[in-house]
C-alpha cells in the first residue's frame, strides 16, 4: 500500500466535488435550527494575506462543525469592493476601477477556493455591483425620508492625499485611517446621518451584548458614544446673541473666569467681526484649522481673545470669550465655560494668558492660596453665592441645576461625544448619493423606481481627483417633484455605508424587489457568530448596529442587533511585527499551499495560537502540521482493510483492557474537542486529536491484516472515524479523502458530529497520590469505584508506605476520594 499523500491532487479533487455539487448552498428552512456564521468580508486588493487566511479559516472551522452538529448553516462571502485604492490604481494604470476590482475579485475567489472554504457561492455579493448599491441608495433614501439624512455646511476632516472627507471615526490620532497622512479641517457642504439620534439606544444595546462580545470592543463603543450627564447653560453676550455651553460641572459655575470656543464654532469669526480683534481671530482660526489636531492628545494650549465678553448668568460677571485650540467642536456645543481652578487644561491656558483663577471647590485641607495645578476633586462649595457651604457632589450640582431651570437660564441635560456621521466623499468609486438638487424644491430624493443611480462608465481617470462633478451627462437631471432642471449630487457615499448592511443582503442575495425577503431575513437574522478584527470596533461595528436599528424601525428586519456573538482574532506576527509588505516579513499563502497544502496551512493557523491572541509565525510550525497530516494518512492507509472490516464496537466490559482504553481515549477526545469548539479553542482541540493519533499508533502498531480480528477492527474503526470526523472542520480535504477510502457513506462534511458516551469518560482504574504527614511517598492504582475504606486499606498495604511507616504509630488516615490519601503518623 502506498504511503504517499499527494495533497495537491487530493485537495483539487475535493474542491472540484464541492463546486460541482454546490455542497455548501443552503435554503431557508424553518423546520431546522439555523446558524448564521459570517466573517467580515474582504476588500478585493488582489491577493489574500495571512491575516485573511487566519480570519476565514477560523470562520470556516466553526461553520463546518455547526453543519455537522445539525444546524442549517449560512456561510456566505462577498466583497467590500468600492473604495479609494481601486480608484487610485485606475489613475496609476490608466484603467477603470471596475476592471481592476473585477480582476482582483476573480483572483481572490480562486485563492479562497484553494483553501477549501465552505462558502455558499450562490450568495456572493459585491458592493460595487448596481444590484447591491441600489439597496444602499434605498436605505439612504429612507433615512432621508425619516429626517436622518441631511446636508449642512461645516468644518470636516479633509485628507489632501486621498482628496476626500473623512468621518470622525476615520481620523486616528490626527491622521487618515487609510494613508496615515495628516488630516486638516476644511469647510465644505456634506451629507450626514443622524447617528446621534440613536446614541442612547446604541449605548443601552451594549448591555445586551455583554458576555457575547469582547469587553474591550464594548468599552471602546461606550467611550466613543461618550455619555455625559451635566447641564446646558445660556450666557448672554454683550452686543451679540447668547451662547449655550454644556458642562459636566455646574457646581463650578461661579469659578468660570473665561469662555472658550472651538476654532470651528459657527460663531467663532462672527464674534470678532467689527472688533479690534477681527484680523487676529481670523488668522488664528485659519492657522489652527489647517493643523493636525489629534483628538484628546496633549498639545500646547494656544488661543486668541475675540474682543467680546459673556455674562455669567449666576453672578452677573463679565468674562472674556476666547478661541482656543484645545476646545473640540465634537464635544457638546463646541463652547465651554472655563474654570481654571478646577480643570487642568483651563488652568494651563489661564496661567499662559494671565486670566484670573478663582477657587470654588475646597478640598479637605481648605483652599490653596497659590495652586500649582487645578483641583478636580470633590469638596465644599466656596465663593459660590447662596450655594456656599454645600457639598458639591452630594447636593451642590442638583441645587445649581434646579436653580438654572427655575430662572430659565439652563437645564440638566445629557451630552454625547458621538457626532453625526459625515458620509460624503469626493471620489468616483463609491455609491452615488440618490439626491437631485433643485433651485425650487431644494434637495429631492430620487424615487425608488429610478434606483439604482448608476455610476457612469465613460470616465477618464487622470490626475489625483476623479469626481463626478465634471460629467454633465451624469450631473444634469430633472427634479422628481417639479420636473424642472436640477443637478445630481456628485459626492459619493462613504464605503462604510455599503458594509453597514451587507450581512442582511446575504439572506436574499439575488432579490430585486426589496433588501431581503421577509421570510428569509426573519429566519436568518441576526448573524449568530461574527468573526473579524478588533480594528473595526468603532467604525464598522458601530455603524452596523446603527443601520440595524434603523431598519428594524422601518420593519425591514426583525431584530435590533446585527451580530449575536463576536470573535475578534489577533494579528499574524513575524519577526516581532505585524506582517506587511513594507516590513518585508510577508508570507505568501499561495507559496504555503503549493509547498504544504491547504489542510496543513489551515491546521497550522488554528494550532499556533488561540484565535483572540496574536499568532507568532514559525516556519517549523507549518512543517509540523504537514508531518502530522502525512502521518495520519499513512496510519489509516496501511490499516484500510482492518478499518473497512470493522463493525460496531462492543461495550468496554466485554473488551480486553487495552481495547477498552482505546474506546475511553476516543470518547474523552470527543468530549475535549466538543468543549474546545464551544470556546473556539481550536489549538487545544487539535492537540487532543494529535494525542488520539499517538494513542492509536501505540495501540495498533501492526500493519498486518491478520493481526486484526473482528473486535479489534471494530474498536479501530470507531477510533479512526471519530478522529477524521473531529478533524474535518479543520482539515477538510484529507479527512474527506480518508472517509472515502474507509468506505464511509455520503460526505463526511454531512456526517453527524459525535457525542461522547458518558460512561466511557470514566476510567476503570485511577491513580492516587499517597502522602505521609503531607509529603508524597507513593502512588497506587486502584479501581475507580473503590470505597473509602478500600482506598485506605490499599494505601496502607502499599509496599513503600509499609516500609516508610515501619513501627511508627498511625494517628489517622485522611482520604480525599479520587485524589489522594494522607497517612498521619507519630513523629516522636
Amino acid at each position: 500500500m502506498s504511503d504517499s499523500y499527494d495533497y495537491s491532487a487530493i485537495e483539487q479533487k475535493w474542491q472540484s466535488v464541492w463546486s460541482k455539487n454546490n455542497s455548501f448552498s443552503v435554503e431557508t428552512d424553518s423546520s431546522r435550527p439555523k446558524y448564521y456564521l459570517l466573517e467580515m468580508f474582504p476588500y478585493p486588493s488582489g491577493n489574500i494575506h495571512m491575516g485573511h487566511v487566519r480570519n476565514y479559516t477560523i470562520g470556516d472551522a466553526i461553520a463546518r462543525q455547526k453543519t455537522m452538529a445539525g444546524f442549517n448553516v449560512l456561510h456566505p462571502i462577498g466583497w467590500d469592493s468600492f473604495g479609494l485604492p481601486a480608484e487610485n490604481a485606475a489613475i496609476a494604470n490608466k484603467s477603470h476601477p471596475a476592471d481592476w476590482t473585477v480582476a482582483n475579485i476573480n483572483r481572490m475567489r480562486e485563492q479562497f477556493k484553494s483553501l477549501g472554504f465552505s462558502y455558499d457561492w450562490s450568495r456572493e455579493i459585491a458592493t460595487s455591483h448596481p444590484g447591491y448599491y441600489k439597496w444602499t441608495q434605498w436605505i439612504f433614501a429612507r433615512m432621508f425620508d425619516e429626517g436622518l439624512a441631511y446636508q449642512k455646511r461645516t468644518y470636516v476632516n479633509w485628507c489632501d492625499d486621498c482628496s476626500t472627507v473623512l468621518a470622525n471615526e476615520q481620523v486616528i490620532d490626527g491622521a487618515c485611517w487609510r494613508c496615515d497622512n495628516a488630516v486638516i479641517k476644511q469647510e465644505r457642504d456634506g451629507w450626514f446621518l443622524k447617528i446621534t439620534d440613536y446614541a442612547e439606544e446604541l449605548l443601552e444595546g451594549v448591555k445586551e451584548l455583554r458576555g457575547k462580545w469582547p469587553d474591550r470592543v464594548l468599552t471602546m463603543q461606550e467611550n466613543w458614544i461618550g455619555k455625559s450627564l451635566g447641564a446646558e447653560v445660556t450666557f448672554t453676550v454683550e452686543g451679540f446673541d447668547s451662547l449655550t455651553i454644556f458642562t459636566t460641572r455646574p457646581d463650578t459655575l461661579y469659578g468660570a473666569t473665561f469662555m472658550a470656543l472651538a476654532p470651528e464654532h459657527a460663531n467663532a469669526k462672527k464674534l470678532a467681526k467689527g472688533t479690534d480683534q477681527e484680523d487676529a481671530v481670523n488668522r488664528f482660526i485659519d492657522e489652527v484649522t489647517k493643523e493636525e489636531r489629534p483628538r484628546g492628545e496633549v498639545i500646547e494650549k494656544r488661543g486668541v481673545f475675540t474682543g467680546r465678553y459673556a455674562v455669567n448668568p449666576l453672578n452677573g460677571e463679565s468674562i472674556p470669550i476666547w478661541i482656543a485650540n484645545f476646545v473640540l467642536i465634537e464635544y457638546g456645543s463646541g463652547a465651554i465655560m472655563s474654570v481654571p481652578a478646577h480643570d487642568q487644561r483651563d488652568f494651563e491656558f489661564a496661567r499662559k494668558y494671565d486670566i484670573p483663577i478663582r477657587q470654588v471647590i475646597s478640598s479637605e485641607d481648605g483652599p490653596d492660596e497659590a495652586p500649582e495645578e487645578a483641583y478636580s476633586g470633590d469638596g465644599l462649595m466656596i465663593n459660590s453665592g447662596p450655594f456656599t457651604g454645600l457639598h458639591n457632589r452630594r447636593e451642590g450640582i442638583r441645587k445649581v441645576v434646579d436653580h438654572l431651570k427655575e430662572k430659565d437660564i439652563g437645564c440638566g441635560t445629557i451630552n454625547y461625544r458621538l457626532r453625526d456621521w459625515g458620509i460624503s466623499r469626493q471620489r468616483y468609486w463609491g455609491a452615488p448619493i440618490p439626491i437631485i438638487h433643485c433651485d425650487s424644491c431644494g434637495p429631492v430624493r430620487v424615487p425608488d423606481n429610478d434606483l439604482p443611480i448608476k455610476l457612469p462608465t465613460d470616465i477618464e481617470f487622470r490626475g489625483s481627483v476623479s469626481g463626478l462633478a465634471e460629467i454633465d451627462s451624469f450631473s444634469d437631471a430633472n427634479c422628481p417633484k417639479c420636473g424642472g432642471n436640477g443637478k445630481r449630487e456628485t459626492d459619493t457615499m462613504d464605503t462604510f455605508m455599503c458594509s453597514s448592511w451587507y450581512f442582511i443582503r446575504y439572506a436574499s442575495a439575488r432579490l430585486n424587489t426589496e433588501v431581503a425577503a421577509k421570510g428569509d431575513i426573519d429566519y436568518w437574522a441576526p448573524v449568530d457568530q461574527y468573526v473579524g478584527g478588533i480594528e473595526h470596533a468603532i467604525l464598522h461595528l458601530l455603524y452596523a448596529r446603527f443601520f440595524m436599528r434603523f431598519l428594524k424601525k422601518i420593519d425591514a428586519v426583525p431584530v435590533n442587533e446585527p451580530f449575536t456573538s463576536l470573535l475578534t482574532q489577533g494579528m499574524v506576527i513575524k519577526d516581532g511585527a505585524k506582517m506587511s509588505k513594507s516590513k518585508g516579513n510577508v508570507v505568501d499563502p499561495d507559496d504555503l499551499i503549493t509547498k504544504h497544502g491547504a489542510d496543513a496551512t489551515r491546521l497550522f493557523i488554528l494550532f499556533a495560537a488561540p484565535p483572540e491572541r496574536d499568532l507568532d509565525w514559525d516556519d517549523s510550525g507549518i512543517e509540523g502540521a504537514s508531518r502530522f497530516i502525512g502521518r495520519l494518512y499513512r496510519f489509516i492507509n496501511f490499516r484500510l482493510v482492518a478499518i473497512q472490516n470493522g463493525v460496531t464496537a462492543p461495550p468496554v466490559k466485554n473488551l480486553p483492557k487495552e481495547l477498552a482504553d482505546v474506546r475511553r481515549l476516543t470518547h474523552k477526545t470527543i468530549d475535549k474537542v466538543n468543549t474546545d469548539f464551544t470556546r473556539f479553542q481550536f489549538n487545544t482541540a487539535i492537540a487532543a486529536i494529535m494525542e488520539l493519533l499517538n494513542g492509536l499508533g501505540a495501540a495498533f502498531p501492526s500493519k498486518e491484516e491478520k493481526e486484526y480480528d473482528e473486535v479489534t477492527s471494530a474498536v479501530l474503526k470507531e477510533a479512526v472515524t471519530t478522529l477524521i470526523t473531529l478533524l474535518n472542520p479543520i482539515a477538510p480535504h484529507v479527512t474527506e479523502e480518508l472517509w472515502d477510502k474507509i468506505g464511509g457513506e455520503g460526505d463526511l462534511a454531512e456526517r453527524k458530529w459525535p457525542d461522547a458516551e458518558k460512561e466511557l469518560l470514566q476510567d476503570d482504574e485511577i491513580v492516587l497520590v499517597v502522602q505521609v504527614n503531607g509529603k508524597l511517598r507513593s502512588r497506587i492504582t486502584v479501581p475507580a469505584s473503590i470505597s473509602k475504606d478500600g482506598t485506605e486499606n490499599a494505601a496502607l498495604a502499599d509496599e513503600r508506605i509499609v516500609e516508610f511507616i515501619g513501627a511508627k504509630q498511625i494517628r489517622k488516615v485522611i482520604v480525599v476520594p479520587g485524589r489522594l490519601v494522607n497517612v498521619v503518623i507519630q513523629t516522636s
